[in-house]
């Protein structure tokens, strides 16, 4: 590409400090700014802040825009409004609700003449694709997917929206015994309550009521209702103390049959140092597939299982085909 791909970001918490740092990672895109529902003397960034009131002064000035804001409150919103004037990448991770939300990002992505890659990630996204090749693969089993253990970006996000939580992060916690009837070749039938718990550390805002709190957590549909939750009150000396650091990580298995009786395993994992930056690198691929679609005149949105991964890679077919094949 001669030009460089023109990136906006929308939200710059840690998700947008890891797109910030992704960018500089690939030559063929070029960062144009911050844009933030907060004052822009306050971002902490060597890119230009704007305020997200001047973002549509760069309709002719980005080629994609980044939102980086959470699944419970942000990207409702911002994912169908953005798409109507933007091409656009979102990581949105509520899963029951992705079709609904797909097609009211569609509708104004088609509206807008623009191209919208909505669910980008490592789950929804990269999880996402793995479940899709075990599946058409191996068409007789069945798919266990292991989260953690690690910072849940969008659940934290959701604790943290709770009236009188101050700050707060969630950790997700595979169960070893079910993992290792999975790898044995097993094929249990597992409850998601059998599979995962989740474990929540929250610092109340003073005079909050802590058992309204857990109890809000503990019963909050798609995130917590489901599992085994635990939540824990800590001082906000102990959350930066205990749970700087945001490590994730997880496993897609397919596991089924050939022949007449032949076991097969199919697993991918991936061992996360950084939850929001490995997330970020996700986006910004999906970015570049977003830009291509645009230029080759297609509008709407769509997911990664739409998408050929040549459309992630910088690199022409003809050098895919020599280096990879």
């Amino acid at each position: 590409m001669s030009n460089p791909i023109r990136i906006g970001i929308i939200g710059y918490g840690n998700l947008g400090r890891g797109v910030e740092s992704a960018i500089s990672q690939n030559d063929d895109m070029t960062l144009v700014g911050i844009f933030s529902r907060r004052d822009p003397a306050s971002i902490d960034s060597q890119t230009q802040a704007y305020a997200i009131d001047e973002i549509m002064e760069f309709k002719d000035r980005v080629d994609v825009m980044i939102l980086c804001g959470g699944s419970a409150t942000d990207l409702p919103e911002q994912g169908p409004a953005f798409a109507r004037h933007f091409n656009t990448v979102d990581s949105y991770d509520t899963h029951a609700k992705i079709p609904e939300y797909f097609d009211k990002v569609n509708a104004e992505a088609v509206a807008g003449g623009n191209v919208s890659v909505i669910s980008t990630g490592w789950d929804p996204g990269l999880f996402s694709l793995n479940r899709l090749l075990g599946q058409a693969i191996l068409p007789e089993g069945t798919d266990h997917t292991f989260w953690g253990k690690g910072v849940s970006q969008g659940h934290s996000d959701a604790v943290r929206r709770v009236p009188g939580v101050k700050a707060g992060v969630q950790y997700t916690v595979p169960s070893e015994s079910a993992l290792a009837r999975v790898r044995a070749g097993e094929n249990p039938t597992l409850t998601t309550r059998e599979k995962h718990k989740r474990d929540c550390f929250i610092v109340a805002e003073e005079g909050a009521d802590q058992a309204v709190i857990k109890e809000t957590i503990v019963n909050m549909p798609h995130y917590f209702a489901d599992f085994d939750t635990t939540v824990t009150f800590i001082s906000e000396e102990e959350l930066r103390r205990d749970h700087a650091a945001m490590p994730h990580g997880g496993h897609v298995f397919r596991s089924g049959r050939t022949g007449e009786s032949t076991t097969q395993l199919m697993e991918f994992s991936i061992k996360l140092g950084s939850n929001p930056e490995f997330t970020a690198s996700v986006l910004v691929a999906y970015a570049r597939a977003a830009y291509k679609y645009a230029q080759e005149g297609f509008t709407g949105a769509k997911t990664v299982l739409d998408i050929p991964f040549a459309y992630l890679s910088p690199k022409s077919s003809a050098e895919l085909r020599k280096e990879l094949l």
